[in-house]
């Protein structure tokens, strides 16, 4: 019988690892929720529909990522992804595009097919947010601030640089698509095979290629900006100047794009080099198109999605190192008043460790074993005198305190 271990691309996580994730989520929704987002999930698997009709045949997450399924009633399901498609599913689902602008943050698991790899996981988690309903750039600049706001909390902005790129609107990427296309046909046998098939289905895609040669023939490719029609021109220059009112670093990237179907206008990523390769520790976009490509009407979008596991390689987060107290009982009568006193203490707020079983010399060997810094002794003749002994485990010093005394005592390992 082959040996029950975790899937290729998983893991388990446990104590101190838990708590950093933890913390990383959980400073996403505070941040989130003073910017006036609410929380949103949807479910971890969807109707494949959504994020095929959505993210592009042409996409690496639908050519060879996702986790797709057939359940038993014949229907094709897919593990989520990535999470706006879905948010965008729910907003029609629910009927929720007449009360725009809609204002959400998701944290949940996400599942991928790819190599696992440093901060990259094939079930790994996301944190995000969603602002639709907003076509204006106001929308991109406060969705940006967001962004900087929460890195900056978790002591991560520091490390991180914003790149930003536009991706124009329809026409502009219309009027592009032919300039690239007829600049990379002079190459296209020295293109790798996927950019090869890309340059017929979704050129754009190309520019983002991770292929050294491709790399080499990209970095010479007529730049977008170059293309711009006015309204795309004059909507990212509005982005830009909205950065400079709020001080927010940025780098124009132009070869930056989004690997999906239903990107437009302003695309950006925060970057780091603490992580090795993958750098990009969150990114985001607008999606004019998202809602209209699932079969709704034309409702504009914006938002970003940042790696919990790569967040919290770089968080600057102290887990909390109060070191415990235990609370042993001594007989049948001091084993029941120290369940008692143990949840008296815990309502104050005290870390309290049980000796669930064994007496004082256990009890002491499992203090010894937790690091706790002070123990709390209860006998029959503590009881008969209501009273505790109190014994500092560093030094080894003891006293005995009245019940009504204790806290004030135990103040000192709060």
């Amino acid at each position: 019988m082959r040996k029950l271990q975790p899937v290729r691309g998983t893991k388990d996580l446990l104590g101190s690892e838990s708590l950093v994730q933890r913390y990383v989520i959980n400073t996403a929704q505070k941040i989130s929720e003073r910017y006036g987002y609410e929380p949103i999930e949807t479910p971890v698997f969807e109707f494949t529909d959504v994020f095929k009709r959505t993210l592009g045949n042409t996409s690496d997450i639908v050519t060879k990522e996702m986790y797709t399924f057939e359940d038993k009633g014949g229907d094709s399901l897919t593990l989520r992804p990535e999470g706006t498609a879905g948010i965008a599913r729910a907003m029609l689902s629910d009927g929720l595009l007449n009360q725009t602008p809609l204002k959400w943050y998701y944290s949940g698991p996400m599942f991928r097919h790819e190599r696992p790899q440093k901060g990259r996981l094939r079930q790994f988690h996301q944190v995000g947010v969603e602002l639709i309903g907003i076509a204006e750039p106001v929308g991109d600049i406060e969705v940006i601030d967001l962004a900087r706001a929460y890195l900056d909390e978790l002591g991560v902005l520091p490390f991180t640089n914003l790149e930003i790129n536009t991706l124009g609107d329809s026409q502009s990427r219309s009027s592009y698509r032919e300039v690239l296309v007829s600049y990379l046909e002079d190459y296209r046998s020295s293109l790798s095979m996927e950019s090869q098939s890309r340059l017929d289905l979704n050129p754009l895609r190309i520019l983002d290629s991770k292929n050294e040669e491709d790399k080499k023939i990209i970095c010479n490719a007529p730049p977008y900006t170059d293309y711009l029609n006015y309204e795309s021109e004059s909507f990212f220059n509005s982005v830009i100047a909205g950065l400079e009112d709020l001080d927010i670093p940025y780098k124009v990237n132009p070869r930056l794009v989004r690997g999906l179907d239903y990107y437009c206008h302003t695309a950006f990523e925060f970057t780091t080099t603490r992580i090795g390769s993958q750098g990009t520790v969150l990114a985001g976009g607008r999606y004019d198109n998202l809602i209209t490509m699932m079969g709704g009407n034309s409702t504009p979008g914006i938002g970003w999605a940042a790696g919990v596991e790569r967040l919290a390689m770089l968080a600057d987060f102290e887990l909390d190192k109060r070191r415990a107290i235990i609370v042993i009982g001594i007989g049948a009568a001091g084993e029941r008043l120290a369940v008692k006193l143990a949840k008296d203490l815990r309502q104050s707020e005290f870390k309290i460790e049980l000796n669930y079983r064994g007496g004082l010399k256990r009890g002491l060997r499992r203090a010894n074993k937790i690091g706790a810094a002070a123990a709390v002794f209860i006998g029959d003749e503590e009881l008969s005198r209501q009273s505790v002994t109190l014994r500092n485990l560093d030094d080894g010093s003891q006293t005995e305190v009245s019940f009504s005394e204790l806290k004030n005592y135990l103040q000192k390992y709060f």
